[in-house]
């Protein structure tokens, strides 16, 4: 791992009509539309979905690192995240994030450890770390026969 700070790069690009590019040196461009809750077209990623999609991204890629320090060994897991759109008097804001991972070991891995670190990669998500909204987190583990 390197040093912090770590300093990341985005560049978006559009014009007056039509999606906007996201772009990242050395990353395929993505394009993004308002979500159809703003008046935008079905099927595109939206600021709004992709940053859903970062706390889903960020929590396994978080869980994959504490659990490789813990030495558990998993064999998939699943997260779903749903985040919460609100306006109050001034502002519009994401102000709850839901989790649900579901986590799949081994039949000869203890459930209770497993548990633990779930919980510890919602605590040391970055993403969620960043934000002022509220995280609740739900999850399920199971165990796998060979």
């Amino acid at each position: 791992m390197q040093k912090f700070p770590h300093i990341y790069q985005a560049e978006a690009v559009a014009g007056p009509e039509g999606a906007v590019d996201i772009l990242s040196p050395g990353l395929k461009a993505i394009a993004t539309t308002s979500p159809p809750e703003f008046g935008g077209p079905e099927g595109n990623w939206s600021p709004e979905t992709l940053l859903v999609a970062s706390v889903a991204d960020c929590f396994i890629l978080t869980f994959r690192a504490i659990a490789r320090a813990s030495k558990l060994e998993w064999i998939d897991l699943d997260v779903e995240a749903e985040g919460k759109l609100e306006k109050d008097v001034k502002l519009t804001r994401f102000t709850a994030f839901h989790i649900r991972a579901k986590l799949r070991i081994p039949a000869t891995m203890r459930i209770e450890k497993a548990r633990l670190l779930l919980e510890k990669a919602e605590v040391n998500c970055l993403i969620t770390n960043s934000m002022t909204a509220q995280v609740h987190m739900d999850t399920k583990v199971e165990r796998v026969s060979d």
